[in-house]
C-alpha cells in the first residue's frame, strides 16, 4: 500500500515540478513546428506550462525515424529477453520517479491524488512489467503437416505503430499500448490527448534512459488535426490503437480506408449496466460496488457503471445505502488526499455533462447525481462520462438483461445474484467484453479488455491478446520431399 503525503506535502511536490515542454523524438525533447499550447490545471484553471506542438512535419520526421529503428532492428530484433530487460529496467525509473508523475498526472488530469498513487501508478508499472515478462515466454506453433513439410506459424511485429491517448487514463492508457507493442518489438509513436501530454513525454525520456534505442518510443503533443489525423492516414504508419470516443474511432477506419489500410484497433465508449436480481445477497456489497463504478474517476471511465438495472423489489433498500455510502465520497482539490472526485477534465466537457443534468453552475466540480429514468431517456442512452448514475428497474431478472442488452454499447457489465446458474447464465447472455459477477471490474492485466458493438473493433487490450494486436502471423512452409525422387531430403 502506497503512503500517502499530506495536502502541503503534495502541493510543493506540484510548485516545483519541471514539466517537459516539446516532443520527443529520435531520442530527445526538440522543438515542435506546430503552435505552442497551454496546458492547465483543470481544478484551478492555472496554467502548468505552455508545450511547443507537433505538426505534419515531425509526424513525418517521427515515422521516419521510426521505420529506420525498425528496419534496422535496433529493437525489432532484439533479442526478446534482452527488450524484457530494458523494459523492466524503465518500471524501476518509473518507480523511483512515481511521485512526481503521479502529481504531474493529477494537476494536469483533475484526478485524485489519492487514485494516482494508489492505482494508475502501480498500474502503469505492473502492466509494462506484466508484458516485459511475457516477451520471451510466447511461443510460436507449427502445423500439422505430416511427414513430407514442416509448417511454421510464426509471429512478427506489425512494424510503426501509432498510439492514440485519451485524457482520463493518460498514463494507464500509454501502458495499456507500449506495454505489449514494445515487447514484441514494434516502433511506437504516441499522441496524448492534448489536455494531458506530461506524463507520455516524461515516460518518453525514461524510456530512452532506461535503455530503449532512439526512434523506437517517441510523443507527439497536439491537436487531432495536426498529429492523430496525419498519423492515421499515413502511408508508412502499420496500425493505428486508438482509445476513446466511437465518433473519433469511426474517423480513424475512415482514414485506413483513405490510405494503406493499416490495421485498426479501437477501445471505445461504454454505456455499462450493473444489473442487480432479486436475490442479490448482502446489498451493502453491492452499494460499494455500484457506487466504485459510478463515480470513479468522476465517471470519467468508458467501462464506467453508468446504469444501475434492479429488480423492484429490493430497489429501495439498494438506493439507500448507495446514497448513504456515497456521503462519504469527498468532492474537491485533487491533491487533497482524502478528495475521491476531483475536477472534470476541461470546460468543454463540464458543460456536455451538466447539458444533461439541467446544471447551470460553473467551474470544473460537478458532484454525483442519481436519477431513476425510463429506458429511452437520454440520460439512459448516450455515455456522459460524467459521476451520473441512471437507475432503471425490472420487474424480472429477464428483463432486467434485456434492458441491459438495449444499448449501442456493450464495453463492460456487472450482474448482482446469489445464484450461480442465473449469474452465470445473465453473464452469457449480456452483450459486453467484460461481465463481472457480484463485483465491479474489468479483471486484470492477464484477462482481454476490449468491446461489443460500437464499444470496440479489432482487438483487445490486456492479456496475451494483446500481443497478438501488434504482431502479423505468417506461415513458412517448408518442403522435405526430394524434388528427384519424391524421398525425403536427408
Amino acid at each position: 500500500m502506497t503512503n500517502l503525503l499530506t495536502y502541503d506535502e503534495y502541493s510543493a511536490i506540484a510548485e516545483a515540478l519541471d514539466p517537459p515542454r516539446s516532443p520527443f523524438i529520435d531520442g530527445k525533447y526538440q522543438r515542435g513546428n506546430g503552435p505552442m499550447m497551454a496546458t492547465t490545471n483543470p481544478a484551478s484553471g492555472a496554467e502548468i506550462a505552455q508545450i511547443s506542438t507537433a505538426d505534419t512535419t515531425d509526424v513525418d520526421l517521427a515515422v521516419t525515424k521510426a521505420r529506420e529503428a525498425f528496419n534496422q532492428g535496433r529493437w525489432s530484433k532484439m533479442d526478446p529477453d534482452a527488450r524484457k530487460d530494458v523494459l523492466i529496467r524503465l518500471c524501476k525509473l518509473i518507480t523511483r520517479n512515481r511521485r512526481e508523475l503521479a502529481v504531474m498526472e493529477s494537476v494536469e488530469s483533475g484526478k485524485p491524488i489519492l487514485d494516482c498513487e494508489t492505482i494508475d501508478l502501480p498500474e502503469t508499472i505492473h502492466c509494462i512489467k506484466w508484458h516485459a515478462e511475457v516477451a520471451d515466454k510466447i511461443y510460436d506453433k507449427t502445423a500439422p503437416t505430416g511427414d513430407g513439410a514442416i509448417g511454421m506459424i510464426v509471429r512478427e511485429p506489425v512494424g510503426v505503430v501509432a498510439a492514440i491517448l485519451p485524457w482520463n487514463f493518460p498514463l494507464m492508457m500509454l501502458a495499456w499500448k507500449i506495454g505489449p507493442a514494445l515487447a514484441v518489438g514494434c516502433s511506437v509513436i504516441v499522441k496524448p490527448a492534448e489536455q494531458t501530454s506530461l506524463t507520455a513525454l516524461r515516460v518518453a525520456e525514461l524510456a530512452h534512459e532506461a535503455g530503449i534505442p532512439r526512434g523506437v518510443l517517441q510523443v507527439l503533443p497536439g491537436d487531432g488535426p495536426s498529429v492523430g489525423e496525419p498519423l492515421g492516414r499515413h502511408m508508412d504508419v502499420d496500425m493505428v490503437s486508438f482509445t476513446g470516443s466511437t465518433e473519433t474511432g469511426r474517423r480513424f477506419l475512415h482514414y485506413a480506408a483513405d490510405s494503406n489500410l493499416k490495421k485498426v484497433v479501437l477501445e471505445c465508449g461504454g454505456k455499462n449496466p450493473a444489473v442487480v436480481f432479486d436475490d442479490a445477497q448482502n446489498l451493502d456489497h453491492v452499494a460499494e460496488h455500484v457506487v466504485n463504478g459510478a463515480f470513479w474517476n468522476a465517471g470519467q471511465n468508458c467501462s464506467a457503471t453508468s446504469r444501475l438495472i434492479v429488480h423492484t423489489s429490493v430497489k429501495d433498500a439498494l438506493l439507500e445505502k448507495i446514497n448513504a455510502r456515497l456521503r462519504d465520497w469527498k468532492v474537491g482539490d485533487p491533491l487533497d488526499p482524502t478528495t475521491h472526485i476531483g475536477a472534470l477534465i476541461d470546460a468543454e466537457h463540464c458543460t456536455k455533462v451538466r447539458s444533461f443534468l439541467d446544471d447551470i453552475g460553473d467551474g470544473p466540480f460537478v458532484s454525483p447525481m442519481i436519477f431513476e429514468v425510463k429506458a429511452d431517456d437520454p440520460r439512459a442512452r448516450d455515455e456522459i462520462f460524467g459521476p451520473v448514475l441512471c437507475v432503471m428497474t425490472a420487474a424480472s431478472n429477464d428483463e432486467a438483461v434485456q434492458v441491459a442488452n438495449d444499448t449501442d454499447y456493450g464495453l463492460a457489465a456487472s450482474v448482482f445474484s446469489r445464484g450461480g446458474r442465473s449469474a452465470i447464465r445473465a453473464a452469457r447472455d449480456i452483450k459486453a467484453g467484460t461481465v463481472t459477477v457480484n463485483c465491479y471490474g474489468e479483471g486484470n492485466m492477464a484477462t482481454p479488455f476490449g468491446g461489443y458493438k460500437q464499444s470496440g473493433f479489432g482487438g483487445r487490450d490486456n492479456g496475451l491478446h494483446a500481443h497478438d494486436q501488434y504482431t502479423e502471423v505468417k506461415t513458412i512452409w517448408i518442403d522435405l520431399t526430394d524434388p528427384a525422387d519424391g524421398d525425403n531430403v536427408t
